[in-house]
């Protein structure tokens, strides 16, 4: 008779048969070796038939792109003012204006494809990698490179990067980036892991079966999604925007009332108030944005910092708080053999040779590769008598130890390294002799050595212990350095790892940080964990939700934090972290969940990412002040010039052009040169708009002062396109040096500004100077000024009689202010 386990079990090896059956279909139809891979002319054959593993992303087109640009709040405004102008029959102003709207939408157009093209270029350098086996040899290739009948190595924390048949192992693979499903599932051998997929746990090889568009899920390449969370500083410059359309708008309300009081509201005075308006509205922002960020992510590319999100490189100018890992990141993440302990009977070589038996070179693993290298320099092993591998299972959270059967002359033996206490229950070691190996790891973990111990039996029995050996990841030359220079920045840094308190502890005191703490005193300390966070250098035997809620009870502070990782372990905190990093030896899941990702080992140049931050917040910040502060002064020079002269004093199309001349020469911003400051930055500059209203109501004090000596004195109250062509300059001078001495936060001559905003400016001035003689309307050149000023006197009797008898030029004979009588009077 056979019971229910007889039926069970006949059910598995059924599923056995089946899975290898369909293992052996696979490999023929792909013709691939799965001990050597494909060589070099296969794959190059195989590409030219599939192509690469890659999906061509479908983008907009650039004539949709261009014309998203007449979209928005300033274009519209200026629609309007087309709309309103050509109501009135001012055709030359609606062509003129036409010609900024059209000039304002190319810029940005050109302007936003250059930054896009600098971030495409840096996302081509983060391409998915993955271990193939090519000619009999593992090797780490992008995986755009592979083709079907690769055979790739999967562990935890990659993401599958073509759809592959498992041909060992058991894998547990999230799906969700497929499903939506956050439940994990198993994948067994001869079972297929879509591209996309993230294994959790397990690894294991597999065949790659189909690449690119062929995939089920055939964006594997796109794993850094260009997110573009609502910067700070937009916040910032969204509040400030909303106040000063309420400064503006209060202006042209007090200006609209008198008018029509005085009987002189008129329908051509909405084009002006929506030029006012729109003075309020930060025309060039987001392209000042763009460019900024993108040229300081092209310059941190230069130092092999890729700035993923643009808005990481402003977030790094105000990080505080920097939470480093220690393994890869503080260390070389390379283990070396630091010693070895004997047990029993047992030789060094036969503990090392064991433990490198009981690793795997394809895992690139730190730990098998430390007792790979060992067992190598010491010649442990004949080439013509090496052990065959019959099985491996890897290291696991819940095994804590890895495992493998191999045949040693004709006969199987088990070999197992791991944690101490795991072998040694394995083993069978009593209570007494358990004590003098854990004083043996205590003793090792003090120097900062980390401990294993490796076990032998034959394949079915008991296995023996043979000894203890202890690894040593060396801290990086720089690490100090690179500590210390942060905290020269202001940064404080934070070390965060799941090693044991002695061997973090050791660590920490050679690269300056002293006080290590465990999270559990975190976790007790409910009524001020901020403060114990802080007062702590860093944190051992962490686990992933501990990272996360550091990060967390820091932000909670009031603190901008950094977080730096590089396994699956990391990500809810590299993904909490305003400055998310994912360092050089980063998995997969790392990088698609950091906002940098650094391509050289160390973190060295994280300095230089919180140097470009800093320097970019500068700019930034100079903007905001001279927005502001010139905001205010076009705003009230306009109003308060109204209410003493009842006179516009400058037109529509004056001030238009005033507009897009200054906003888009402050765009070279982005390139000046300025210093970064020494400590972090913030956003909480209510000094700095304190001191740009201060300086507009100045500003404001002394163009009217202008304006009254040239009224006055020089006849401009005679044509009232001479007042716009005065006005005009006067604004532009006045933006032109305000900006010169906004950009220094000292002495405005302490610094040069940059070659290109010198001659943005330049440019500027000489334009503004060439305007009132190109006959554009509204304007009036310079050269009437003389007589003009001479009949406003009325202290020239045949200039009023030439006036009369039409001897002055059209522009001013036709001047609804000129009249023969007494000139306007200053109010």
């Amino acid at each position: 008779m056979s019971g229910p386990e007889d039926g069970q079990h006949a059910e598995a090896r059924e599923a056995r048969d089946l899975a290898a059956a369909s293992l052996r279909r696979t490999l023929a139809e792909l013709r691939v070796d799965p001990r050597r891979g494909l060589s070099h002319a296969e794959v190059q054959a195989r590409r030219g038939t599939y192509g690469y593993n890659e999906v061509i992303e479908k983008k907009r087109h650039p004539a949709l792109a261009l014309l998203a640009k007449f979209w928005g709040a300033s274009a519209w405004m200026l629609e309007l003012v087309i709309v309103f102008s050509a109501a009135l029959g001012k055709y030359a102003d609606v062509a003129v204006v036409s010609g900024l709207l059209v000039v304002n939408a190319i810029v940005g157009f050109v302007q936003e494809r250059r930054a896009t093209g600098i971030v495409e270029s840096l996302r081509t350098r983060l391409q998915v990698r993955a271990r193939a086996l090519r000619d009999a040899d593992w090797r780490i290739i992008s995986a755009r490179e592979l083709v079907p009948g690769d055979i790739v190595r999967l562990r935890s924390g990659d993401i599958a990067p073509a759809d592959v048949e498992l041909l060992d192992g058991t894998l547990r693979v999230d799906q969700s980036v497929l499903t939506g499903e956050t439940a994990e599932v198993e994948r067994v051998v001869g079972e297929v892991l879509a591209s996309g997929s993230v294994v959790r746990q397990g690894e294991g090889n597999g065949i790659v079966l189909a690449t690119g568009a062929r995939t089920s899920f055939g964006r594997t390449a796109e794993l850094v999604r260009m997110a573009r969370p609502r910067l700070h500083i937009e916040a910032v410059v969204a509040s400030l925007v909303h106040r000063l359309l309420i400064i503006v708008g209060t202006l042209l309300g007090v200006v609209l009332v008198l008018a029509f009081v005085r009987g002189e509201l008129r329908l051509d005075l909405a084009p002006l108030a929506l030029v006012l308006l729109m003075s309020a509205i930060p025309v060039a922002l987001p392209v000042m944005f763009t460019v900024s960020t993108a040229l300081g992510s092209r310059h941190l590319a230069e130092h092999g910092v890729l700035v993923v999100r643009l808005s990481a490189v402003e977030d790094a100018a105000t990080m505080d708080v920097l939470c480093v890992d220690k393994t890869g990141t503080i260390t070389m993440n390379r283990l070396n053999v630091a010693g070895v302990s004997p047990w029993g009977g047992a030789t060094e070589s036969d503990v090392l040779a064991a433990g490198a038996l009981a690793s795997q070179e394809a895992n690139q693993d730190p730990i098998d590769l430390a007792f790979l290298t060992a067992a190598k320099d010491r010649r442990l092993f004949d080439a013509t008598s090496a052990p065959t591998v019959v099985s491996f299972a890897p290291f696991d959270a819940q095994r804590r130890r890895t495992e493998a059967v191999v045949e040693v002359d004709g006969r199987r033996l088990r070999v197992m390294k791991g944690a101490v206490r795991t072998i040694a229950r394995e083993c069978g070691i009593e209570a007494d002799a358990l004590d003098t190996l854990a004083a043996r790891v205590r003793d090792a973990a003090q120097r900062g050595h980390r401990t294993l111990a490796v076990a032998r039996g034959p394949e079915d029995g008991p296995v023996e212990l043979l000894g203890l050996v202890s690894l040593y990841d060396p801290p990086r030359p720089d690490a100090r350095q690179w500590i210390a220079t942060l905290r020269d920045f202001g940064v404080t840094v934070k070390m965060v790892t799941g090693d044991a308190l002695e061997v973090a502890s050791e660590l920490a005191r050679e690269v300056g940080l002293k006080e290590i703490r465990r999270p559990g005193e975190l976790r007790a300390a409910n009524a001020d964990v901020a403060s114990a966070v802080l007062a702590a250098d860093g944190f051992a035997e962490v686990y992933p939700e501990d990272k996360y809620m550091i990060v967390a009870r820091m932000q909670a502070a009031g603190h901008v934090t950094g977080m730096t990782g590089d396994g699956v372990n990391d990500t809810p905190a590299l993904r909490q972290a305003e400055v998310g990093i994912a360092v050089s030896t980063a998995t997969d899941v790392a990088k698609a969940a950091a906002s940098v990702v650094l391509t050289e080992p160390g973190l060295i140049d994280i300095i230089a990412l919180v140097d470009e931050g800093r320097r970019t917040y500068q700019r930034i910040l100079t903007w905001i002040i001279n927005k502001i502060s010139w905001t205010i002064l076009v705003a009230s020079f306009v109003a308060v010039a109204y209410v003493v002269t009842g006179e516009f004093v400058i037109s529509a199309f004056a001030m238009l052009l005033l507009v897009f001349m200054t906003d888009f020469a402050k765009i070279a911003l982005a390139t000046d040169r300025v210093r970064p400051s020494r400590a972090p930055e913030t956003w909480k500059i209510g000094g700095f708009v304190a001191m740009s209203v201060t300086v507009g109501v100045m500003m404001v004090a002394e163009s009217l002062g202008l304006l009254y000596v040239a009224w006055s004195h020089f006849g401009l109250a005679v044509d009232d396109r001479a007042v716009a062509t005065f006005s005009l300059q006067l604004l532009l001078f006045f933006a032109v040096f305000s900006l010169l001495s906004a950009r220094e936060r000292r002495r405005f001559w302490a610094s040069a500004p940059s070659m290109p905003l010198l001659a943005a400016l330049a440019a500027d001035v000489a334009l503004g100077a060439a305007l009132p003689f190109a006959g554009l309307p509204a304007l009036l050149p310079t050269m009437v000024a003389e007589p003009l000023r001479l009949r406003l006197r009325g202290r020239d009797v045949p200039s009023r009689q030439r006036l009369r008898q039409g001897l002055l030029p059209r522009s001013v004979r036709q001047s609804s202010i000129v009249e023969l009588g007494d000139p306007p009077r200053w109010r």
